[in-house]
């Protein structure tokens, strides 16, 4: 019998990771999304700096993305893909407050889901994931940074 908890178990911290993946892809694509729409739509000084921030992070958003996906392909679950559509703003300070906020509940999230790699053996995707998680830091700090 306890042969069949801990399958059990394991299953259930798979697909812990799995749901967890989706959500992160969601985050991902509700970023591009987010990105775009700031980025056509920032005006005045602050919003040039803005603009030429995110759209360099565009790429990047849409790269993790994809990688999510077929990870969580690769890993035998099912993609749920519903990203939200951004909130207009009016603002420029408005749109960088719910960017940072964006990453920094991203990189909340990356890292639970490294911790939760390393609980299913899988040190690979923990790795790229620390890189994931590298990059949103990033961008977190430097919209932080253009907000000062």
């Amino acid at each position: 019998m306890a042969k069949r908890a801990t399958k059990s178990t394991k299953r259930d911290v798979k697909q812990e990771l799995i749901d967890g993946l989706n959500e992160d892809l969601n985050l991902e694509l509700e970023a591009v999304l987010r990105y775009l729409y700031h980025s056509a739509s920032a005006t005045g000084l602050l919003g040039h700096e803005l603009r030429e921030e995110l759209k360099a992070d565009i790429v990047g958003e849409m790269n993790h993305a994809v990688f999510l996906a077929d990870k969580i392909t690769a890993l035998g679950g099912e993609l749920d893909i519903k990203p939200s559509m951004p909130k207009k703003v009016r603002t420029t300070e408005e749109m960088m407050k719910i960017d940072i906020a964006a990453e920094r509940h991203v990189i909340a999230n990356y890292t639970t889901r490294i911790a939760q790699a390393e609980e299913c053996g899988d040190k690979g995707l923990a790795v790229r994931l620390e890189d994931m998680l590298a990059e949103e830091t990033d961008h977190a700090e430097e919209l932080e940074r253009l907000g000062r």
